[in-house]
């Protein structure tokens, strides 16, 4: 079992910044590709970014590219969202998730997930 706990999330306004941070405890954090999703009303749940467990390769949804960086720190079992350059549309609850598999946008590929973080940019 992972356990993931997300925060950092709030109220921002466009054009500006959030950091997101999710924290792992259970098995070893270094075996699992990590990820970060986000759901807004109505709506599926998207992928947003991805991050390997070793040498810290990254793939990112077109929609966030430029703007967001995921990171991962495996000393401190955390992996970071920096969301830069805010719009209106990425506001949603934002999960963090960690898989077995590298590279995987579809959540089903992801075994554990967090509660959830909720980012709301104002216009």
């Amino acid at each position: 079992q992972v356990q993931l706990v997300e925060s950092g999330g709030g109220l921002v306004q466009s054009g500006g910044s959030l950091r997101l941070s999710c924290a792992a405890s259970g098995r070893t954090f270094s075996n699992y590709a990590m990820g970060w999703f986000r759901q807004s009303p109505g709506k599926e749940r998207e992928f947003v970014a991805t991050i390997s467990w070793g040498v810290g390769s990254t793939d990112y949804a077109d929609s966030v590219k430029g703007r967001f960086t995921i990171s991962r720190d495996n000393a401190k079992n955390t992996v970071d969202l920096q969301m830069n350059s805010l719009k209106p549309e990425d506001t949603a609850v934002y999960y963090c998730a960690a898989s077995s598999k590298w590279r995987k946008v579809a959540p089903e590929e992801y075994e554990y997930w967090g509660q959830g973080t909720q980012v709301t940019v104002s216009s």
